[in-house]
């Protein structure tokens, strides 16, 4: 017997029919990978762009092989601090494995910091830093478009946040002189700017060296996520700070093992004092279990193949620009200038059911809505990978305006 449908259950039943009206409910659905880019739902083969397997790490056959060889020739009961499937612990009581120290190690020489702290998600290091950092009284200025991730760690802080327009410096610096501390007793309020580098839904990117300035300017702590550079951008693959030379000026170098690193995790590089503090106080390093050595092991066989993939850095490049101007020159709406590729529909219901279309012309690409980008702005969010090529990509612009019109819907206008 089923039990009796209470007062919430009836409240949730109508607003999920209200959001389902929106275009706005969600679903999980499962999926295989395949290789070249592909994906397989129910039976049939898509070309992926919604993934962040940004160079094809993930998908590597020749990479996990070589990686799980080593099997082959050793028994499994030597090698559990190496191919273990679970830490039996947090970090701070006994999941603290070998691999934890070695790849902390290798990350704080790969970024020429103090320290290095690695957390089980890109998620759980977004909520957990600010909250640690910031206190009542404290003053947080976000630019307006950045991560749902980093939007709840700030609210999960004491601080006053702000979020200025996005990428607007001007008004960022409007901000800090109007909460200017420099002249205030160095234990009194502390002032953080928090930014993505890539920006996730526009692939647009942050003006870093005009962050540094301003952080020291106005005695700032800067913030930057780079979940979606680290890996595709810089010479040796460490990001946008790398590529634009500003990594020593950063406080809170963010970045995410989930994406381009193919594996799972995210870390922090700083200085020794903050990462104490983190280690000390930080909920969501201490309240949860490590991840399991495997997976610190694979982030350590990937790292060196990481700094030298500068031939998949330069080819996302160049299929992101041939991408962009081919939408352009079909009239539609897109930005940015990364391998993350918005085409900007509006209307959220006829986003979906051209997301739809072309998925049944084998083609997957996700269609991005409110909340996860503000309402009126919904997308096709399109995320290029190394192991595509230029022949998978040559037909979509035309492809998608075609589909545009065939099913009578105006694109936004271009700004």
């Amino acid at each position: 017997m089923k039990p009796t449908e209470g007062p919430l259950t009836s409240r949730l039943a109508e607003q999920l029919q209200e959001l389902s009206q929106q275009g706005v409910q969600r679903q999980l659905l499962t999926f295989f990978p395949q290789g070249s880019a592909c994906l397989q739902h129910q039976n049939s083969t898509y070309l992926n762009l919604a993934g962040n397997d940004y160079l094809g790490l993930a998908s590597n056959l020749s990479l996990l092989q070589r990686f799980y060889a080593h099997l082959e020739q050793e028994d499994l009961s030597n090698n559990l601090s190496l191919y273990g499937l679970g830490s039996g612990a947090s970090r701070l009581m006994t999941g603290n494995h070998d691999q934890y120290a070695r790849l902390e190690e290798r990350l704080t020489r790969y970024y020429h910091k103090d320290k290095a702290l690695i957390f089980n998600s890109g998620y759980h290091i977004n909520i957990g830093l600010l909250p640690a950092l910031a206190r009542k009284g404290d003053l947080i200025l976000a630019d307006k478009l950045c991560h749902a991730s980093l939007i709840d760690g700030m609210r999960l802080s004491e601080a006053r946040m702000i979020r200025f327009p996005h990428l607007d410096y001007d008004r960022l610096e409007q901000l800090l002189k109007k909460h200017n501390s420099t002249a205030k007793p160095c234990k009194q309020q502390a002032v953080f700017i928090v930014t993505e580098s890539i920006f996730s839904m526009d692939g647009d990117c942050a003006d870093l060296s005009t962050l540094v300035r301003l952080k020291e300017q106005y005695g700032a702590t800067l913030y930057v996520d780079e979940a979606h550079a680290v890996g595709v951008r810089g010479r040796c693959g460490s990001g946008l700070a790398e590529e634009q030379q500003v990594i020593d000026q950063i406080d809170l170098l963010v970045g995410t093992f989930g994406k381009a690193w193919g594996g799972q995790g995210a870390f922090v590089v700083c200085g020794e004092t903050i990462y104490k503090y983190l280690v000390t106080t930080a909920r969501s390093l201490i309240f949860t279990t490590a991840l399991p050595p495997v997976n610190i092991h694979w982030l350590n066989f990937i790292l060196p193949q990481i700094q030298t993939m500068s031939k998949e850095r330069k080819k996302l490049g160049q299929l992101g620009q041939q991408l962009r101007h081919g939408f352009q020159a079909n009239g539609l709406q897109t930005g940015g200038e990364s391998n993350i590729i918005p085409v900007i529909i509006g209307d959220e219901k006829q986003t979906l059911v051209l997301a739809e279309q072309l998925r049944q012309q084998g083609v997957w690409i996700q269609a991005v809505r409110t909340p996860t980008v503000p309402r009126g702005t919904a997308r096709l969010r399109l995320s290029l990978t190394a192991n595509m090529n230029t022949d998978q990509l040559a037909a979509l612009p035309q492809q998608i305006a075609k589909e545009l019109a065939r099913l009578k819907l105006a694109p936004s206008p271009a700004p």
